[in-house]
């Protein structure tokens, strides 16, 4: 699911993603922030790709049920657009709104 909000004032991305509760894992080729927010102790988490343009962050998000399995096989088992998905971006609007 995407979320695109404007960036609030005097704030940077990694400091607004450490107060939603991610944890930055690295960056994507594309340059999008990685982060994560476990639900439980691993598994399931959230997941987000965060970009920045201009004066907006767009936020790919989705749930990932559980490790990725690959071998011969590719198993990713993402929710993107689920319940809980939406009541995280809900989450997460409602937390920038905040700042």
């Amino acid at each position: 699911m995407t979320l695109k909000i404007k960036k609030p004032k005097n704030e940077n991305l990694q400091t607004i993603v450490r107060r939603l509760g991610y944890t930055p894992i690295g960056h994507s080729d594309r340059g999008e922030l990685n982060c994560v927010r476990p639900i439980g102790r691993d598994y399931p988490r959230f997941h987000a790709y965060i970009k920045e343009e201009s004066d907006t962050f767009i936020f790919n998000i989705h749930l990932d049920q559980k490790r990725p399995s690959y071998g011969n096989e590719t198993a990713h088992s993402g929710d993107y657009d689920s319940e809980i998905v939406e009541e995280e971006v809900g989450y997460i609007k409602e937390q920038i709104e905040k700042i």
